[in-house]
């Protein structure tokens, strides 16, 4: 290998608990949905495709699973954009507050640029939300490049940002590793041509890691030695 992709939420960062706290105060702040709140379950399946697609995972749920609210589909849909800005707002405020950099990753990256290797970062998460993070946690001097999912035109699963990110590193799909722990980034991985490893710990939208199709799994950065 002449490179590393690394995804964040869930392979580097623990980050559920951010999710939930700034969910919930978007929720608070739309009055059709002010009493309903979302737990940790539901937000593990929803996370990991993207701001838009979790936001609208949330409505959807809140909206059929809440005895107390009644609105049309219309009402619903009508309800993301004052969510989508209640949210943005408050995540940028509250990112990286309720996250914890999970065991072995610091060892796990350190051994990894000892080698060589040229890192970036890759994930679904706003570009902006996941550069802070990574400042926040210490991990940002172990990438040469950080990209979200506004960074390009279409976001993991689709190969497109995996293959955009390898030419900014300068290296082949076939050369550079990518780590995850989600069907997306091995579904991405594997249209892209990239090898891909994915950890046992992260969310994976409540399904099974190790039925995923990868080439490896590890419970820790630090033992990933497959390079």
């Amino acid at each position: 290998m002449d490179a590393v992709i690394v995804d964040l939420d869930g392979t580097m960062v623990d980050t559920l608990d951010d999710f939930v706290v700034a969910l919930n105060l978007m929720l608070a702040d739309l009055p059709a949905l002010s009493s309903a709140r979302v737990d940790r379950d539901t937000v593990a399946q929803t996370i990991g495709k993207g701001s838009e697609h979790l936001i609208k995972s949330v409505l959807a749920h809140v909206t059929q699973s809440e005895a107390a609210v009644n609105l049309s589909a219309g009402e619903v849909l009508a309800l993301f954009e004052p969510a989508w800005q209640s949210y943005q707002r408050h995540y940028l405020t509250i990112n990286g507050q309720h996250a914890e950099v999970f065991p072995g990753v610091v060892e796990g990256l350190t051994q990894l640029k000892a080698r060589g290797l040229k890192l970036a970062c890759l994930t679904n998460k706003p570009t902006e939300f996941a550069v802070a993070l990574l400042k926040a946690k210490g991990l940002d001097g172990f990438f040469e490049q950080t990209f979200g999912g506004d960074a390009f035109a279409r976001k993991k699963p689709d190969p497109l940002p995996l293959l955009k990110t390898c030419e900014a590193l300068g290296s082949a799909p076939h050369r550079t590793l990518m780590i995850g722990d989600s069907s997306n980034d091995a579904l991405a991985a594997r249209a892209a041509g990239c090898p891909v490893w994915l950890v046992t710990y992260g969310y994976n939208h409540g399904e099974p890691i190790r039925a995923v199709d990868a080439d490896g799994f590890t419970d820790s950065l630090l033992s990933l030695m497959p390079v």
